[in-house]
């Protein structure tokens, strides 16, 4: 019996191969991601150091940070639990009207933020159709920091719902089951079994949201009214720059943004790295 020597076969992929594929991806990137944002940094860099943390720690400018950011932060925590009942209802049951619902959640995606921006104003506001009787009762949306986070929410929600629905699917539900049968409440069931599988994508949906509405402009900029140090967002405050030729001024506001969103964006995904390791074991 002859022995015929192994011969090592190259792994064919559907894709070209490794030189190709990331010389593509580092040159897609480079000129729609890292060419952009250096030219940006290049133009807040102009001011010099000193310039720079001038252009940003003003009072107004410090305000219009806070507001952004603490609104975007309110709003991607309360998409959290109603994402999650969004994705189990449309994974777990078969209710009338389903699907339109499950399309009505993409709607953020397809509608302009500006239409988005107008219409809740449109409601919300002092003589609205909701804003009439909420005022009446004591209670204004319109032209606070509630308003910005209700537009907020409304562009966050469908990344969490999104980003939760694959996972429940694949999850199924013969672990809580299993955790039924075996003497578990539905509370522990949910709390102990469930929950802790969700943690990575929610983790990712609070990420999305998140990153998604910190610089979120058109749906806020009619329902926020821009008073400063009170409902004013950092994007309007970079676009008013903008009109009055402050480019360097804009650009330094938008840096210090950038790093704060990079900054939020590099401790979830650290830690949501780490739930899937922990998953693993």
């Amino acid at each position: 019996m002859t022995t015929v020597p192994a011969v090592r076969q190259a792994r064919r992929h559907v894709l070209p191969g490794l030189n190709l594929t990331l010389g593509y991806a580092t040159l897609y990137l480079s000129l729609i991601v890292l060419i952009p944002l250096a030219a940006l940094v290049f133009k807040a860099a102009s001011l010099g150091v000193d310039g720079m943390l001038d252009a940003v720690n003003t009072p107004r400018v410090l305000a219009a940070l806070r507001v952004s950011f603490l609104t975007a932060l309110a709003a991607s925590l309360i998409n959290l639990p109603i994402g999650l009942i969004l994705a189990w209802t449309l994974t777990r049951y078969r209710v009338p009207g389903q699907r339109f619902v499950d399309a009505l959640i993409d709607l953020p995606f397809a509608l302009p933020t500006a239409v988005a921006g107008i219409t809740l104003t449109t409601l919300l506001a002092p003589n609205g159709w909701l804003g009439a009787p909420l005022a009446e009762a004591g209670l204004r949306l319109a032209y606070t920091p509630a308003g910005i986070v209700i537009a907020l929410i409304f562009i966050g929600l469908p990344f969490v719902v999104r980003s939760l629905q694959p996972v429940l699917e694949d999850l199924g539900p013969e672990p809580e089951e299993a955790a039924l049968s075996l003497g578990a409440t539905p509370s522990q069931t949910f709390w102990r079994v469930t929950l802790p599988a969700l943690y990575p994508a929610l983790l990712s949906g609070f990420t999305l949201a998140l990153a998604r509405t910190i610089g979120e402009y058109g749906s806020v900029v009619f329902i926020s009214g821009n008073l400063p140090f009170k409902t004013e967002i950092a994007p309007l405050l970079i676009v008013g720059k903008l009109e009055q030729f402050d480019y360097a001024g804009a650009a330094a506001v938008a840096v210090a943004m950038l790093v704060i969103s990079v900054t939020l964006l590099l401790l979830a995904n650290t830690a949501q790295a780490r739930l899937g390791r922990r998953g693993e074991r």
